[in-house]
């Protein structure tokens, strides 16, 4: 599994348009065979954080070369990011725990 992490900080007043950018991306990275997620967050100092994963490296480098996503890279440099940081990386340990039963309301 190859695990990309997105950090990034937006200018100010740019946000609701930004994330509507973030919709497109998403939608786009899910049509790339290997996809397995895409999610993102935000802290409360405005700080993003949105961590992608593929099942190979090959999915990861479609979406990273998909024509949309570098024109998309580009207008966030030009326009949306104060700062960013990017950390792409393949999966050395994988653990799992879910609760029986944590999916359903406490009643």
């Amino acid at each position: 599994m190859i695990v990309t992490v997105f950090r990034s900080r937006l200018m100010p007043g740019l946000q609701e348009e930004y994330v509507a950018l973030v919709d497109r991306m998403q939608q786009i990275a899910k049509t790339i065979p290997g996809y397995i997620s895409h999610k993102g967050f935000w802290a409360e100092d405005g700080e993003r954080v949105t961590i992608v994963e593929f099942e190979h490296q090959e999915g990861q480098t479609a979406w990273r070369t998909h024509p949309e996503h570098i024109a998309a890279q580009k207008q966030g440099r030009l326009k949306y990011y104060s700062e960013y940081d990017i950390k792409v990386c393949e999966l050395k340990y994988d653990a799992n725990f879910k609760r029986k039963g944590a999916d359903q309301a406490a009643e």
